[in-house]
């Protein structure tokens, strides 16, 4: 087995109005095998108790950016992090207690991997619709980016609510690419860092997130959404729609457990 490397690890969430989801991911994050060594919750001019919720919890510290977007959230998150390794989070995602320890002994494992991102599953979504995800990750996901990656080089399939990414790769592709409103910023990322290094895609360890945008825009105009913007950014480095629908709904039902499954390392 891989040792865990030393490595520090920064984890950064980005909130926009994620009063009701951000406590659960910050309870997963908090019961790691591998604690993270700094914990950021980045503000992103909320207007609920975001803030407030995250300045209780012990370990965590609150950035605020007032400008408006989950791209400008993420750079604010990267110029204020210490880590070597920097994971992202979206509010609504959970870690099983796993997770970063897989990460970190990729890493380790690796010194030419730049970026890791893996499969999820949804807490809250019907079995119809979590059927076709586990069919995405099986027959979909991994051709294809065995395709853009290691064949043409040209991308990667990243998935954007949880990630890992090295500080010193993210600082040579210059951060973030804060003209991107939301859709295809993942896949920008995964792009530009194909071009200085390995990209891994894992299914070992799922993270957990919400089917919300799912469910409030119907499940095959939410994938036409993220396939159009994935070609649109590989081939034409820019996403196809430049605005989004910001999505907020009731949390998910308080049975709903998201961080007993932990994973193999």
């Amino acid at each position: 087995m891989n040792p865990i490397s030393r490595s520090r690890i920064s984890v950064v969430v980005c909130a926009y109005n994620e009063e009701a989801y951000l406590s659960g991911c910050l309870h997963s994050v908090l019961a790691q095998s591998r604690p993270p060594d700094e914990v950021l919750v980045v503000n992103n001019a909320s207007t609920d108790g975001t803030s407030r919720l995250a300045e209780r919890f012990d370990g965590v510290d609150v950035i605020d950016e007032v400008r408006r977007g989950l791209v400008h959230a993420r750079e604010a998150g990267r110029r204020r992090a210490t880590g070597d390794l920097l994971v992202y989070l979206d509010a609504d995602s959970r870690l099983p207690p796993g997770w970063i320890e897989m990460a970190d002994r990729a890493f380790a494992s690796r010194p030419g991997l730049v970026g890791l991102s893996g499969a999820f599953r949804y807490y809250d979504w019907d079995p119809w619709g979590r059927l076709l995800i586990r069919l995405y990750d099986i027959a979909v996901a991994p051709v294809t980016h065995v395709l853009v990656h290691h064949v043409l080089r040209i991308g990667a399939v990243f998935y954007g609510g949880a990630f890992c990414v090295r500080r010193d790769a993210l600082e040579a592709i210059g951060g973030f690419d804060t003209t991107i409103d939301f859709h295809g910023e993942d896949t920008n990322l995964g792009r530009r860092l194909t071009a200085i290094g390995a990209v891994k895609l894992s299914f070992r360890c799922p993270a957990h997130t919400s089917a919300r945008r799912f469910r409030a825009c119907g499940k095959w105009s939410v994938f036409r959404l993220y396939v159009r913007n994935f070609c649109w950014e590989i081939l034409a480095h820019r996403p196809c729609d430049t605005r989004h629908a910001d999505i907020r709904a009731t949390p998910p039902p308080a049975s709903t457990n998201t961080t007993a499954a932990s994973c193999s390392s």
